[in-house]
């Protein structure tokens, strides 16, 4: 059966995070999005942590499910279109549903510290095989004089290969990969504070560095330009602060129902068993927020090309800009890369479900209720958001929806799609429908 992991989020005890990230909420939007393993996130926060232990109840191993959910719990995916029903559908095996969602023990850290004498702001992901492993990770930083009430993700002054040798102390099971590997202020091959490579940053632990999470402004294809990469699997999730974002970026795997554990994962991991990983979904990486270089306060972004040109510096107030992701790929890549290498984990490319729908709408908030609406509608009639981005029929799409949204969603599928970069912090703005005349009569009907 298909299994679908997004293990990188944050709960509301995080900075600028949602008050809707509780573990209820989590559940159900993991229904609607079609995530089977949610991390919990922040289990290093007392507050969120204590929800944790009085709300979950472990039910395979390693996997946590919410206490008192049972099969006779209503679904916001009881039912879809009988022309879609399919025998491999999440639908139609009886899953898609609250009480099928698990949970996996994942946090985020930051770590400010010094090394080579430099300044080096890491974000690392940990993650952990039990709530009995995680108490014993908290009384060891609390231990240590972290404070771990102020934020969901707490700052560490602490090395990363540090880190990782006092966890495996606590539990050999633990690991840790590196966040959003090339965001540039935080992250182990960020332009700003960064390294060059993984040895520099783990050390003798970088042979338990089994992935790397690529972050929302890099794709798989732009990491595997990098042969010191080859030895590790990528993997792609939301750092989601609201549960709407669960899923823009997530990873699939194909598994039988009784060898779903934390241990399964690991080892899939570990072992580069890409029978069992079958492929990351991934934002075009253009929309992340720090794909190209630029300057924000001027509303100025360009390629590696010009900022080469410009010596680095904006066109406009002439400061320093901020180098995005893929000039530092580029900067650190070693080959040139067009298609994923065949013993590599592939991936498929989406845009989120309410971007489409209120693209077609011509809004431009996705929280409007007129998308929120059409949103429902299509999760109840079609199933869960990935079954309707990646497998269901644009006619099915058609006849829940409309003629806009499907031929948005069919564009989306083959690429057809434009976005002008995200940079120094600002998302990139995707387009499907450029102008006037490639816009469905539907549509065109609408903006009259």
């Amino acid at each position: 059966m298909r299994v679908i992991t997004d293990w990188h989020l944050h709960s509301r005890f995080s900075r600028a995070c949602s008050k809707d990230l509780t573990l209820e909420n989590n559940a159900l939007w993991c229904a609607k999005k079609g995530v089977d393993v949610l991390g919990t996130a922040d289990f290093t926060h007392p507050k969120w942590f204590a929800e944790i232990k009085d709300k979950l109840v472990e039910d395979q191993p390693g996997l946590y499910r919410m206490k008192g959910y049972h099969k006779s719990t209503p679904s916001v995916l009881r039912y879809s279109v009988a022309s879609e029903r399919q025998a491999n559908s999440p639908l139609e095996r009886g899953r898609g549903t609250t009480e099928d969602v698990r949970f996996m023990m994942t946090t985020e850290v930051a770590q400010i510290y010094r090394k080579d004498d430099r300044c080096r702001r890491i974000h690392n992901i940990i993650f952990a095989p039990s709530i009995e492993a995680v108490e014993k990770i908290n009384k060891w930083l609390s231990g240590e004089g972290f404070n771990l009430k102020s934020d969901g993700r707490p700052i560490l002054g602490i090395d990363s290969e540090e880190l990782y040798k006092n966890l495996k102390d606590i539990d050999d099971r633990i690991i840790i990969i590196p966040a959003h590997a090339w965001t540039p202020w935080f992250s182990v091959f960020g332009s700003k504070s960064g390294f060059d490579t993984l040895e520099q940053c783990f050390g003798e632990m970088t042979k338990y560095i089994y992935a790397v999470e690529t972050g929302l402004s890099s794709d798989p294809l732009m990491n595997r330009s990098l042969s010191m990469l080859d030895d590790v699997m990528l993997i792609s999730n939301s750092d989601a602060h609201s549960p709407r974002n669960f899923g823009r970026e997530a990873n699939v795997f194909e598994l039988e129902e009784k060898d779903l554990s934390y241990d399964t994962f690991i080892d899939i991991l570990k072992n580069k068993d890409i029978s069992r990983f079958k492929y990351t979904i991934e934002f075009y990486p253009e929309e992340g927020k720090y794909h190209a270089d630029g300057c924000s306060n001027c509303g100025f972004w360009c390629l590696p090309e010009q900022t080469k040109k410009l010596g680095g510096k904006c066109k406009i107030c002439k400061k320093p800009m901020t180098i995005g992701v893929l000039a530092r790929v580029s900067e650190l890549s070693d080959r040139l890369i067009k298609s994923m290498p065949k013993n590599q984990v592939p991936f498929k490319s989406i845009v989120p479900l309410q971007e489409i729908i209120a693209e077609s709408f011509g809004v431009k908030s996705t929280s409007s209720k007129k998308v929120q609406a059409m949103y429902e509608k299509m999760i109840v009639k079609l199933g869960s958001e990935f079954d309707i981005l990646l497998d269901v029929s644009i006619d099915a799409i058609k006849y829940a929806s409309d003629e806009v949204i499907a031929e948005g969603i069919s564009r989306m599928r083959t690429g057809n799609i434009h976005i002008r970069p995200g940079y120094d912090g600002i998302f990139g703005e995707v387009k499907i429908f450029t102008n006037k005349a490639s816009v469905p009569k539907a549509k065109q009907d609408r903006l009259i």
